[in-house]
């Protein structure tokens, strides 16, 4: 397999479940895998479903996008994960089912020729042992830069965890409340920051502040802050946290200037949660980001 220096997207693929019954595919790295692709890049999701009518959607979806699903594997006992959706004023809040496909990823069969272009993977997968060791075992087979996106959904989570697999990560993602809740330390938001960068060794963090934007600094001590525009249109706010680490990986890989990497995240973050779920399965809606950042 000559993957030439492409992404390796760990973590869930699985169902979002919403009230009026209506079943939108998601999970946070499907929906950076599935944005990457279409912005240009040829990411490898590492995830895992079930054998049954849930999983293969997702297979018929991932291959109508044009995704590599060499690595998306086949559960024969566990279900294709589900999340259920309860909308309160449009801020979403999560019910997830414990003991899905994607706790029990197993290590890769194939050893890529090249190293990964990054490694991108959240939170949640690692509530589970099984994905754990897998991610650790990744982690030690390439020593391409780690990007973490921090997704904290009681109660599949704890902070010593966390803190353990931000040890080695290059960049770190989170939004304002996690952020909060893993470093209460004293102090004005953007020390704070620049005390987990330290602490952990990362290059940069990026936290995303609803509508106050998004803040980052780097271990060259930069900083950048971006606001959204006047008068978004809000259908739901699903995915937009994906989106946005969608474009910060895109501008990381690319090296675009910091400022850029956030406009331009925050750009695609407020033209998606114009829409119902995370992501589009129309390439028009891609287009304009593709031809405006030059990605064709």
């Amino acid at each position: 397999m000559s993957h030439h220096s492409l992404p390796l997207i760990f973590g869930e693929v699985l169902f979002d479940c919403f009230p009026d019954g209506r079943e939108k595919l998601g999970g946070a790295p499907f929906n950076v895998a599935w944005n990457l692709k279409a912005l240009g890049m040829s990411p490898l999701l590492v995830s895992r479903v079930g054998d049954d009518d849930h999983g293969r959607r997702i297979r018929k979806k991932m291959k109508s996008w044009d995704m590599d699903i060499c690595f998306l594997q086949t559960d024969p006992s566990y279900p294709t994960g589900k999340v259920r959706i309860k909308l309160t004023n449009g801020e979403p809040q999560f019910t997830i089912l414990p003991d899905q496909a994607y706790d029990h990823i197993s290590p890769l069969n194939t050893k890529l020729q090249n190293e990964p272009a990054f490694l991108y993977h959240g939170s949640l997968a690692l509530r589970n042992d099984v994905s754990r060791d897998t991610l650790s075992l990744l982690k030690r087979n390439y020593k391409c830069p780690v990007f973490v996106d921090v997704n904290l959904r009681a109660p599949w989570w704890n902070a010593e965890n966390v803190y353990t697999f931000l040890e080695g990560a290059t960049w770190l993602k989170l939004n304002e409340d996690e952020m909060k809740t893993l470093f209460p330390e004293p102090g004005d938001f953007e020390h704070r920051c620049t005390t987990v960068l330290n602490r952990f060794n990362l290059e940069a963090v990026f936290v995303t502040r609803g509508s106050k934007g998004a803040f980052a600094c780097t271990r060259e001590n930069l900083s950048a802050t971006v606001k959204p525009g006047e008068n978004i249109d809000i259908a739901d706010t699903v995915g937009a946290g994906d989106a946005f680490s969608s474009v910060l990986l895109l501008g990381l890989t690319k090296r675009w200037p910091l400022k850029t990497i956030l406009e331009r995240a925050q750009e695609f973050a407020s033209a998606v949660v114009g829409m119902q779920g995370a992501v589009s399965e129309d390439k028009v809606f891609y287009h304009p980001f593709t031809s405006q950042w030059e990605l064709q």
